[in-house]
């Protein structure tokens, strides 16, 4: 029979509820293995409220009275739920006992009005004996023979009171011969101890986990579970990683690293009495009492991945030394860690460049200005000559480890870190990694804490599959149709491109809304309608920014200026933009460069493919045409799915006014139609080819032809404009007659040549490509040095939201790679 010890945690017996499943789970255990011991924590938050009432009464604060009023309710209600009528009174007059002898220890703080580290041990002794005692006696009303022990008289130690070593030869000593006696279950408390002269000590916070382990190791079981309130060593902190999970199995040493850089499901003292003896650790969960959990041993079970988890200290300060008195100077390492050392300063990481200019050493905020004044005092003499800077500090640092076995192994892990560290905008402060390649410590800012854990992870443990988190403005036509795509490919993104898109955010020109965890896309409209936040643009994009997510996109399928110039700022910010919207690349020459260089300056994407044809690969090809050294001189095309409907389908049949009302019921038109119709669209999107081909114009180097004389524009409202139009029906017909009785066509065509641009109404005849476009057709011809006798050719349809959205969504697909 497997022999085993226990310890659960504070949270797993924080209410009468929770202990009536921990006492299930012992009942379980007990009656398949021979469990020797059940250490517990005091009830959830007890520690802390008893800190709070001894510094209350050192203050002379009466208010500790009416803490230890609530702490003694809190047990005794404990009591009557978990024990039968018949039993209680013993149980409630050990607990009032104890509680005396607790009040008068404060009473007399109260009174001197100091408070110090050995009386403040004894102090917190309390939780841990009151909730070892009651649960003890609750175990025995359920048919587990079970003993209260303090282990005051077992776990001895030093009198560094507040965190004490132990003595291990007494205090093993002490186990077994105490075990030895006792067959039952022995109810243990966690975290307390006594020194030599039986004075009570603490083993510091987490201080539990080291009992069982000390306990474990003495009586050499043959496992140690320690049952907490999450499933084990988590791959990341799922507060900052929603995706991270279980890991099936950890080794000692990995356990150690990620323990000591903040994973808080054990602690680091809890690892070397196990490992001593081989002793597995095994992690589980409380309210998920079926999972496995995760196992702690020397093996550390597959070589899956290549790091096993992250983890980090989320605030932290740096301390930076530089000089050339650094370089060479014998002992000067020794003299800097000996004043921190004589200062009781923890060195948390050291770096130290290979020229020996410069070390950084990191170290709790609190201790950032003594550890300075410290390294000042020191080094005062080099300092006086400036062979050495004066120590500067920097605050507001993160640490984040890497940690794996399998890094000895395999190549290229730092630099995957740095990629994915990289992609996302994240500054390194420092770097350090141990000699046993088990570590990757990057110092980091704490604002991008949540974004290099969730991009490091996202790299090393979801096969290649990464999640971006989209922000989109402009949720009518082609926003709606955009989420309906995501939505309807979800399974196609996920399985083959290893894709998840999170729609993070949403605004109209209303109102906006956010959701960390993801708009749910089948009832996004309904989520949406409930918020009640007003529109802001400027507000939409700092949250953007403050949420600081990995792999951000911010989505522009509005054709409003004043959201195209958030893009500069939000490309600083490193989130990269699509955008179908023509406002931002068709401004100033100056502007246009300056988006393009800022993106690839931040390492982030500035995707706006449907600024031109929609859907159809014009800018990317032209793009292409121009890296690869070729020389474009024309361009020639129609650009406006919209006009290119309206001229395609205009045979006399009907008047010209009606096919704009229809094209705009489907969608086709811009919501005020006259947008299209004065040509400024066209003479845009002509604008963007010319500057992508290379030609250095504006907006007005570009001739445009009008198709409204000035009073159209002149009506306040759209319904207005369409009740003017019939009135311009006889100009439209007797340009279409025109054309019609020389075999031509009416077409709006585009025309860049030799850097000259202009947008006119034509009339093209049968030997002409633009001649027999239909529907919503675009065509884009295209004449270079490689493509001179027969222009290279794109044609497809450019109008409408569904064609609109799919290349933008190509967009969004190629930010992800």
């Amino acid at each position: 029979m497997k022999s085993l010890v226990m310890k659960f945690g504070g949270s797993s017996i924080a209410s009468p509820e929770r202990i009536k499943n921990v006492i299930k789970i012992i009942e379980d255990t007990s009656k398949n293995h021979n469990c020797r011991a059940v250490v517990v924590s005091a009830f959830q938050h007890i520690t802390d409220q008893l800190i709070t009432m001894a510094l209350n009464a050192e203050k002379g604060d009466d208010d500790y009275v009416l803490l230890l009023q609530e702490i003694e309710k809190r047990h005794l209600n404990v009591i009557r739920e978990l024990i039968p009528v018949g039993g209680q009174s013993s149980v409630i007059a050990s607990v009032k006992l104890m509680l005396n002898d607790l009040e008068d220890v404060l009473q007399g703080i109260h009174l001197v009005k100091e408070l110090t580290t050995r009386t403040l041990d004894f102090i917190q002794s309390f939780g841990e004996r009151l909730s070892a005692l009651i649960i003890s006696h609750a175990l025995n009303e359920y048919n587990v023979n079970s003993e209260y022990l303090d282990c005051r008289w077992l776990i001895k130690t030093n009198d560094s009171f507040g965190a004490a070593e132990v003595l291990n030869d007494a205090t093993i000593k002490n186990i077994q011969d105490h075990f030895k006696k006792h067959t039952a279950v022995q109810l243990t408390t966690g975290f307390i101890a006594s020194t030599v002269n039986n004075e009570t000590s603490t083993l510091g916070r987490g201080g539990s986990d080291y009992t069982v382990a000390l306990l474990g190791s003495a009586l050499d079981v043959d496992e140690i579970e320690i049952w907490t309130d999450v499933d084990g060593v988590m791959s990341a902190d799922p507060r900052m990683v929603k995706k991270a999970f279980s890991m099936a199995e950890v080794t000692y040493e990995e356990a150690m690293e990620m323990s000591h850089f903040g994973a808080k499901v054990i602690h680091p003292p809890t690892i070397q009495p196990a490992m001593s003896k081989g002793i597995p650790i095994h992690i589980r969960n409380t309210f998920n009492p079926d999972f496995k959990g995760t196992k702690i041993s020397k093996s550390g079970g597959d070589k899956k991945y290549a790091i096993k988890g992250l983890s980090s200290i989320d605030n932290v300060s740096l301390l930076g030394i530089q000089g050339s008195g650094l370089v060479g100077l014998e002992g000067v390492a020794q003299r800097i860690f000996g004043a921190l050392a004589h200062g009781k300063i923890n060195v948390i990481l050291i770096t130290q460049a290979s020229s020996e200019y410069s070390m950084s050493i990191a170290v709790l905020p609190k201790y950032a200005q003594k550890a300075k004044q410290l390294i000042d005092d020191e080094l005062r003499y080099e300092i006086q000559n400036q062979r050495i800077k004066p120590v500067f500090v920097e605050n507001n640092l993160c640490i984040l480890a890497i940690v794996g076995e399998n890094m000895r192994q395999t190549p290229g892990i730092s630099g995957k870190v740095f990629q994915a560290l990289g992609k996302n905008g994240v500054n390194i402060s420092a770097i350090a990694q141990g000699s046993s390649e088990l570590n990757i410590s990057v110092v980091l800012s704490s604002k991008d804490e949540k974004k290099a854990l969730m991009s490091i992870h996202d790299a090393f443990f979801l096969s290649g599959r990464k999640t971006l988190n989209l922000f989109l403005a402009g949720i009518g036509l082609i926003g709606s149709s955009l989420l309906g795509q995501i939505k309807k490919q979800h399974s196609y993104l996920n399985d083959e491109l290893m894709l998840d898109l999170r729609i993070i955010g949403l605004a109209d020109s209303k109102k906006m809304h956010f959701d960390m965890n993801g708009f749910d896309l089948s009832n996004w409209k309904e989520q949406f309608e409930k918020s009640v936040e007003a529109s802001d643009i400027d507000k939409f994009t700092k949250t953007i920014k403050e949420m600081n997510l990995s792999n951000s996109i911010f989505i522009d399928c509005t054709a409003n200026e004043t959201v195209a110039e958030t893009y500069e700022n939000l490309l600083k910010n490193s989130i990269s933009v699509a955008t179908p919207n023509k406002k931002a690349n068709s401004g100033a020459y100056d502007k246009f460069l300056g988006l393009k260089q800022t993106a690839i300056k931040n390492n982030v994407k500035f995707h706006y493919e449907t600024n031109v044809g929609a859907g159809l690969p014009v800018i990317r090809t032209i793009q292409d045409f121009v890296s690869s050294g070729d020389n474009i001189y024309k361009i020639e095309g129609v650009l406006s799915g919209t006009l290119s409907y309206l001229f395609n389908s205009f045979d006399g049949k009907i008047p010209f006014s009606q096919m704009v009302m229809e094209a705009q019921k489907k969608g086709y038109t811009e919501p005020d139609p006259r947008e299209d119709l004065n040509g400024m669209d066209v003479a845009r999107k002509l604008l963007i080819l010319a500057r992508e081909a290379g030609f250095p114009l504006e907006l007005k180097d570009i001739e445009i032809e009008n198709l409204l004389p000035p009073k159209y524009y002149e009506a306040e409202t759209v319904e207005e404009f369409f009740k003017m139009l019939p009135d311009h029906d006889s100009w439209f017909e007797e340009r279409r007659k025109s054309a019609a009785e020389k075999g031509s066509a009416l077409r709006y065509v585009a025309h860049l040549e030799n850097g000259k641009a202009q947008t006119a109404l034509m009339e093209v005849g049968p030997d002409h490509p633009c001649h027999s476009l239909q529907s919503t057709d675009n065509l884009v011809m295209v004449n270079s040095r490689n493509y001179n006798e027969r222009p290279f050719v794109v044609i497809g349809p450019g109008a409408g939201p569904y064609v609109t959205s799919s290349g933008v969504l190509a967009d969004i697909i190629r930010i992800a790679y």
